[in-house]
C-alpha cells in the first residue's frame, strides 16, 4: 500500500474524519490550548528534548503507538509525521484524563499483537513494514474487514480518531491546515464576491417554487 492508502485515508482525507469524530474524542479548546502548551515545556533535567514522562503507555505500548501513530499520518511534502508533531504525548496525556477509554485502547494494541504472532510469530513492531502493511489493512477499511476482525476494525476507528485529533490541534496540524483564524488583519476585504454569489445560488435554490 501507498501512502495514500496506508490506512485508507490521505492527509486531506484526515481532515473529512475530524467532522465524524465522537465528541467525547475532541479535545475541547481549553484541554488542546494546555496540550500544547505542554508539548512547549522543556523537559526536567534527566529527560532528553522533545521527552514527555509517560503517564500510561508502558515502553512497548509506547513504541507500538509512535509507528501507528506516523502510520496513519507519515511526513510529506506539507508537513512532519505524527510523531513529530507530538501526537503520542498527546494521546498518553489525553488517555490519562480520560482513564475509561484507556482499556480500550490497550486492549485493541493486545490484540493487534496477538494477530501478529499468529501470523508472523511476532509482535506489530518487529514485523516488516509489509506485514505491518497487511495487519492494518485487514482493520483500516471497515466495510471491507471480515467479521472476526470487527474488535481490531473498532480499536483502529478509535485509535485513528485520536491521532487525528492530536495531529490538527498541535501547531504543526494547524499550519497543515492552514488555519487562518486568529490573526490580525490591518484592513477587512470583505467576502470574496465568488463566495457572495455561492451564497446568493445557494438561496435561491433553496426558496419555495
Amino acid at each position: 500500500m501507498d501512502k495514500d492508502r496506508e490506512t485508507g485515508l490521505n492527509r486531506r482525507d484526515l481532515l473529512k474524519v475530524i467532522s465524524t469524530v465522537p465528541a467525547a474524542l475532541v479535545p475541547n479548546s481549553g484541554r488542546a490550548e494546555a496540550q500544547e502548551a505542554k508539548r512547549q515545556v522543556r523537559p526536567p533535567a534527566g529527560e532528553k528534548a522533545g521527552e514527555t514522562k509517560r503517564q500510561t503507555f508502558d515502553e512497548h505500548e509506547w513504541k507500538t503507538v509512535r509507528v501507528l501513530s506516523d502510520t496513519i499520518i507519515p511526513r510529506d511534502e506539507r508537513s512532519g509525521s505524527a510523531t513529530e508533531a507530538s501526537v503520542p504525548e498527546f494521546m498518553d496525556d489525553w488517555l490519562a484524563f480520560n482513564p475509561q477509554s484507556l482499556p480500550a485502547i490497550r486492549g485493541g494494541l493486545i490484540w493487534l499483537d496477538l494477530e501478529c504472532q499468529r501470523a508472523w510469530s511476532r509482535d506489530f513492531v518487529d514485523c516488516s513494514a509489509d506485514q505491518q502493511k497487511q495487519m492494518l489493512d485487514r482493520v483500516a477499511y471497515p466495510k471491507t474487514a471480515a467479521p472476526e476482525d470487527a474488535a481490531g476494525v473498532t480499536f483502529f476507528n478509535h485509535l485513528r480518531n485520536l491521532v487525528v485529533s492530536g495531529f490538527f490541534s498541535s501547531k504543526m496540524g494547524v499550519a497543515d491546515l492552514p488555519y487562518l483564524g486568529n490573526q490580525m488583519l490591518a484592513e477587512w476585504p470583505g467576502c470574496p464576491a465568488e463566495v457572495l454569489e455561492k451564497i446568493r445560488q445557494n438561496e435561491e435554490k433553496s426558496r419555495p417554487a
